[in-house]
């Protein structure tokens, strides 16, 4: 049963402008508008069909076994996301994420005579992501989303616009690679499999750091006019920022991220945060916890239907070579979050370490192909959304933009991968 509903709501995922033309169908304000606009909205979706699973199962078995199964699970993740997305979200971190960005840009600009606006995009676009690896990929995602936000012009065609966000779910997904700690699908296996910070470098830190460059580059070189005539600069903020309230938003930051696989720890840190911005209320914006909020049931809900899957997927894991099992990975990936598939994985006692490196490689190499790939992409998308028609993401259009871009990875991982 839950396997079922996985995969209804996977269709569902790759069907929600069906459900966008729907709510059109009614009455503005009426409860079947909002129930199909809903539906329409991706972080929704396995958060929806994970409760609907739940209740089948409360009428067939009682309540004892489904509270048995929702406390078995590690909600750590969806909690943290919460967190860092708001946090990296408010004003003071998105302006200091702008001056540096800024300041990079000014410092090319004199070395080089090339459009600003190319600069821009380029520095966003390849440092952004790697600072994943420091800051974590939701809160990276979030930053470079909303200075995207910015550049983004309200009249920008739509494959170009499709372009952009692949290659930030790409980029993304590979460039939190470097550190054992800011991708979801290497988080949740290094503690198991004892990877440390110099063990996820060696073995990834090249072919990220290649893929990222290359993408980024190609990109900007062949979109290099659309760029120029269909974003906007970036501006440098108008308010000034006092350097009390960055530090202090930095140091939170920092102490959430050390304090990721510590639930208790980070949700108090996370309270007295809300304190904080209350006090330099005059230096914020509307805290973004709606945003949150979706981004983490919408992983919720895959952890929720995780473990159900294991028996169809333990056995095409281990039935594959390094190469293989890479390759399926990475398709896989289109089709399940990356940290699930690697979760599974961690539960199959007898993969080789090579078996290990390709699983993980193949999962961060995917994770930009559908919106559920990655978990911290449905907190990109949910910031640009409102730059798509309807609001919707067409999941098809998202894919054949992805392949390139993941064809290029995939490349960088096979010539300097280490399995």
């Amino acid at each position: 049963m839950a396997t079922i509903l996985f995969f209804i709501a996977l269709l569902h995922c790759f069907t929600v402008t069906v459900f966008a033309k729907l709510a059109h169908r009614f009455e503005k304000g009426s409860a079947g508008e909002a129930f199909f606009h809903l539906l329409s909205e991706v972080e929704i979706v396995f958060g929806f069909w994970a409760f609907v699973f739940l209740v089948m199962w409360f009428f067939i078995d009682g309540a004892e076994a489904v509270i048995k199964h929702q406390e078995s699970l590690n909600m750590t993740e969806p909690l943290f996301i919460f967190c860092i997305m708001i946090l990296a979200s408010t004003r003071p971190i998105v302006t200091l994420a702008r001056g540096a960005i800024l300041s990079l840009t000014g410092f090319i600009g004199r070395l080089i005579s090339v459009n600003p606006r190319l600069i821009q995009f380029y520095c966003l676009m390849l440092f952004g992501p790697l600072l994943g690896s420091v800051i974590t990929e939701p809160a990276a995602i979030t930053l470079v989303a909303l200075l995207l936000y910015r550049m983004i012009d309200p009249q920008i065609s739509e494959k170009f616009l499709y372009g952009i966000l692949a290659l930030l779910f790409v980029n993304i997904s590979v460039g939190g690679g470097l550190t054992h700690f800011a991708a979801p699908p290497i988080l949740i296996v290094a503690g198991t499999w004892g990877w440390g910070l110099k063990d996820v470098f060696i073995n990834l830190g090249e072919p990220v750091l290649l893929a990222v460059t290359v993408n980024t580059t190609l990109f900007t070189y062949f979109f290099r006019k659309r760029i120029v005539s269909e974003l906007n600069l970036i501006e440098a903020d108008q308010y000034p920022m006092p350097i009390w309230v960055t530090l202090s938003h930095i140091l939170f930051l920092v102490l959430l991220v050390m304090t990721a696989h510590h639930p208790q720890v980070f949700m108090g840190l996370f309270l007295i945060f809300i304190g904080l911005t209350t006090v330099t209320k005059n230096y914020q914006d509307g805290l973004k916890f709606k945003e949150g909020l979706l981004v983490a049931f919408f992983l919720a809900g895959l952890i929720v239907f995780g473990p159900f899957q294991r028996w169809w997927l333990e056995p095409i894991i281990t039935s594959m070579s390094e190469k293989a099992l890479y390759f399926a990975a990475t398709a896989l990936t289109g089709i399940t979050d990356n940290a699930a598939l690697t979760y599974l994985g961690s539960q199959v006692p007898t993969l080789t370490e090579a078996s290990k490196w390709a699983l993980v490689s193949g999962a961060i190499s995917g994770g930009g192909l559908s919106i559920l790939a990655n978990a911290p992409n449905p907190a990109g998308f949910s910031i640009l959304s409102s730059r798509f028609p309807n609001g919707a993401l067409n999941a098809l259009k998202l894919l054949l933009a992805a392949l390139p871009l993941t064809i290029v990875v995939v490349i960088s991982f096979l010539l300097i991968g280490n399995f």
